[in-house]
């Protein structure tokens, strides 16, 4: 194991990519392990830039660390850490939302759920967290660094103004909740608002709500005119299917009139099931 945390310190970020680096090891150490202890564990880290995440986590024991690093400066860096020679580290240099990542599992012989554990770039992390609520039984506990915004959307309540789709999505599958928040000073260059690691722990499998592609577009349309009833604003989702939004919305018990951020998680599921 090398004692340098992180190999380019002075590579300045590039905001194109979304770079935002992180240093402090107190606070590297509490991302690592914010979802449970990696050791023994495959654990996927997208964008490790210079490596201090990528450390703290190899500080951690896992089993095996899959680094997917887009930027050529850091993945060519990484590839000279131990742990990727010795086979502990795979380094993948793609953009993230282009991986097979059970594919990259399978031939890295993984075993278990994999854990995931990143500070995302902000220009990705929406997308991304999206796709790995879709995964199946490969994708395990999840610790995530958001700006502080979207993590509170993520971990939203009913009748709150944060409540929306990736609320809904997030819920469907996980217990999403906050387990720390950072200032803009915690990082190199400081971005302009406060971020924050949310933590994804799976629900068990039956409470899992298996028609989540349904429920995305539901959520999607219901969110996309929030300040409209939900008869006007499933309107054009129902006619699509040759239904009437209000006679649909009635039929499951739901409130025609109400809004979407009034809408429990139980009631978005009924209106997929209803589509299943």
């Amino acid at each position: 194991m090398t004692d340098d945390p992180h190999p380019l310190t002075d590579a300045p970020a590039r905001k194109s990519l979304g770079q935002h680096f992180l240093f402090d090891p107190s606070i590297l150490k509490r991302a690592a392990t914010a979802a449970g202890s990696p050791e023994g564990r495959t654990v996927i880290e997208v964008g490790p830039g210079p490596g201090g995440l990528t450390r703290a986590i190899l500080n951690e024991n896992p089993a095996r660390l899959i680094a997917v690093e887009t930027d050529p400066r850091f993945s060519e860096a990484l590839l000279d850490w131990p742990e990727a020679k010795s086979g502990q580290m795979i380094v993948i240099a793609k953009d993230a939302r282009k991986v097979r990542w059970e594919q990259v599992l399978a031939e890295a012989g993984a075993a278990g759920p994999a854990m995931i554990i990143a500070n995302l770039p902000y220009n990705v992390g929406t997308p991304l967290l999206v796709d790995w609520l879709k995964a199946g039984d490969w994708r395990g506990e999840m610790a995530l660094m958001f700006q502080r915004e979207v993590a509170e959307r993520i971990c939203a309540k009913p009748d709150t103004d944060a409540y929306g789709r990736l609320a809904v999505l997030a819920q469907a599958v996980t217990r999403p909740y906050i387990s720390f928040t950072l200032p803009p000073g915690a990082f190199r260059p400081p971005p302009k608002v406060d971020s924050a690691v949310a933590v994804f722990e799976p629900l068990p499998p039956e409470k899992r709500f298996q028609h989540i592609e349904l429920l995305e577009q539901i959520a999607g349309a219901a969110f996309g005119q929030r300040r409209k009833m939900l008869r006007a604003a499933l309107k054009p989702f129902a006619k699509k299917r040759g239904m009437k939004a209000e006679e649909w919305l009635a039929g499951c018990g739901v409130d025609p009139t109400a809004r979407a951020e009034t809408l429990t998680q139980a009631e978005f599921r009924t209106l997929a099931e209803s589509l299943a």
